[in-house]
C-alpha cells in the first residue's frame, strides 16, 4: 500500500515540474531582450531570420550568423567583430517559454560563466 501511494505522489508532483519549451516559435521574428549584469539592467532589440541576427544595443548595430545546435540552443558569430571579445562565439539556450516570450541562458562558447535574460516576441 505504502509502494502504490508513493508511486502516485511521484507522479502528481513531476507533473508540476514540466517546462514549457516550444522554441520553434522564436526562431525567426523581431525581439526586446533584457538582461541583468551586476545589478545593471540591459535592453536590446534584434531581428533574427534563419541564418542571421541583426541587434541594436545601446545605439549600435551587430549582425551575427546563427547556427542552430537543436531546437532551443544556438550559436551566433559575429561577422564583422570589431574587438577582440566581439570574436568570441556565443551559444545561448532558451530554458523556457511563454506564448510571447522566453527565458534564455548564454555565454561565450567554452566558458562556464553564464547569464540569464527574457526575450519577448514583438511580431
Amino acid at each position: 500500500m505504502k509502494f502504490c501511494t508513493l508511486l502516485i505522489l511521484t507522479f502528481a508532483l513531476s507533473g508540476c515540474y514540466n517546462v514549457k519549451r516550444d522554441c520553434e516559435n522564436f526562431k525567426t521574428g523581431t525581439f526586446n531582450s533584457e538582461i541583468t549584469i551586476n545589478d545593471k539592467s540591459f535592453t536590446s532589440t534584434f531581428i533574427r531570420s534563419d541564418s542571421l541576427q541583426i541587434e541594436i544595443f545601446e545605439g549600435k548595430t551587430d549582425s551575427s550568423s546563427i547556427r542552430w545546435i537543436n531546437d532551443c540552443e544556438v550559436i551566433f558569430h559575429t561577422i564583422n567583430p570589431k574587438k577582440m571579445v566581439d570574436k568570441k562565439d556565443i551559444h545561448l539556450k532558451i530554458l523556457t517559454t511563454t506564448d510571447s516570450s522566453y527565458t534564455f541562458e548564454y555565454s561565450y562558447v567554452g566558458e562556464s560563466k553564464k547569464q540569464r535574460g527574457i526575450a519577448t516576441k514583438t511580431n
